[in-house]
């Protein structure tokens, strides 16, 4: 199994999961032109995708999904709530889930779970080969005893550090907004997403990548330092899924 990310951030977010001839493409916020573009950097050709799974209705994970949908006939995968944004006529198949069962999609198991989030129906995953798991956490307020179960035991993790407190504080942002990133339901600082890896048992971990990273209230350097702490490891094994790059492959195994 492996994994990448076409970008991440609150200008668009994609996530690439692929074992064998399965290929999920986890939420689209891209145009399709851009889409394209940045799957061919990554080489995956978007004919070859079997499934759009959307975490989330936002428009920075879901802007693309329907246009990429019906034009490459990839059938999309939501909760009931997430679903409501689409017109289901338009879309090549629909498939609703629920956040709290497993599911198989070709030679991936998908286990979603609820999250705290100011969304409709919004779930994040762990994904499973059979011998390898990958969680993803983005787009959270607050991490949750379940939260940390599911994603406990994982061997590789890419988990939303959002922003830093300090900065956001100081930014010139309005109060509200502000309120909203902050708030139990809307995104992780550096320092939480620190204290849920503290939490995890981290003891088979081969990949870890931050994600979703604020541009303006945010950077690499403060992510690398602050995550590393809590893995007791050098500040470059963090890896960083941007917004312009996002990630290149990580193979497990």
């Amino acid at each position: 199994m492996r994994f990448s990310s076409i970008g991440s951030g609150s200008r668009g977010n994609g996530t690439l999961v692929s074992r064998h001839g399965t290929t999920l493409l986890i939420d689209c916020g891209f145009s399709v032109k851009q889409t394209v573009r940045r799957l061919e950097r990554l080489k995956q050709n978007p004919e070859a995708i079997t499934a759009i799974v959307v975490t989330h209705e936002h428009g920075d994970h879901i802007n693309g999904v329907a246009v990429m949908a019906r034009r490459f006939k990839i059938p999309v995968w939501a909760t009931h709530g997430s679903a409501k944004q689409f017109v289901p006529d338009e879309l090549p198949a629909l498939t609703i889930f629920s956040s709290h069962e497993r599911f198989e999609i070709g030679d991936l198991e998908l286990s979603p779970f609820p999250v705290p989030h100011d969304a409709r129906e919004p779930s994040q995953f762990v994904f499973s080969d059979g011998a390898h798991s990958l969680g993803l956490l983005t787009d959270v307020g607050s991490t949750t005893p379940h939260i940390e179960d599911c994603l406990s035991g994982c061997d590789a993790l890419l988990l939303e550090s959002n922003y830093d407190a300090d900065m956001l504080a100081a930014s010139e942002y309005p109060a509200s907004l502000k309120a909203r990133i902050s708030g139990p339901r809307g995104h992780l600082s550096n320092h939480q997403t620190a204290a849920l890896l503290r939490q995890l048992d981290c003891s088979r971990l081969q990949h870890f990548a931050a994600a979703h990273l604020s541009e303006q209230n945010n950077s690499p350097e403060i992510v690398r330092e602050t995550l590393a702490a809590a893995l007791d490891c050098t500040p470059e094994w963090v890896a960083i899924a941007d917004q312009e790059c996002g990630l290149d492959w990580r193979q497990l195994g």
